[in-house]
């Protein structure tokens, strides 16, 4: 099965092409929400998180999201012993995922895809980018959170492009009709790619 990274940085839009894609048929695996589902389910994860963040960790047997990113978007470190207890659970869950589909490709959505070497997994990568001040402006109308928090959260992924450099393709999500054409002509390129291999 061909898989194909979807990237771009917090308030690029990669929801909104994800579901584009969708809209053509293509399995999307979001590995975001299906992290956090498995760290509501996950017995090991859970108990890993506690001993990692401490009792505060779950609230009400529900995972206590302000508190452990008040604590990983200031501490790298933390943040990077979190991603080790997540990211090899969600990587089995996406192999269990992909064997299941019927399709040409899979879209797999990661917003750190190149900053925790899942591209290394991925045939081909679309970065989906967009200008800072309109990703703000996103962010801001979507979520209830600061400007300086969502500049903490851009200081620890990488560049637009940075992540252009080493993607097969590119989206420039400014305008939502501009954007569904791009991800048809994507669409209709990874096919080819697929038929020619």
């Amino acid at each position: 099965m061909i898989v194909v990274g979807l990237t771009g940085g917090i308030g690029s839009g990669k929801t909104t092409v994800a579901k584009m894609f969708k809209a053509l048929d293509v399995p999307v695996y979001i590995a975001d929400v299906e992290a956090k589902k498995l760290m509501s389910k996950s017995k090991i994860i859970k108990r890993k998180l506690i001993e990692l963040f401490g009792e505060q960790a779950y609230l009400d047997n529900s995972l206590n999201k302000p508190f452990i990113a008040s604590i990983i978007f200031n501490d790298k470190n933390m943040l990077n012993q979190m991603n080790a207890i997540i990211h090899p659970r969600v990587a089995r869950h996406f192999e269990k995922w992909t064997a299941k589909q019927k399709s040409e490709y899979v879209i797999k959505e990661v917003a750190i895809l190149f900053e925790n070497g899942s591209d290394k997994l991925c045939d081909y990568i679309i970065a989906v980018t967009a200008p800072e001040a309109t990703k703000i402006e996103r962010v801001l109308e979507r979520d209830n959170t600061s400007e300086e928090k969502v500049k903490a959260i851009m200081d620890n992924q990488w560049s637009d492009a940075e992540k252009v450099k080493l993607s097969h393709f590119v989206i420039e999500n400014i305008d939502l009709e501009k954007t569904k054409k791009q991800v048809a002509s994507v669409h209709a390129q990874i096919l080819k790619k697929i038929q020619k291999s």
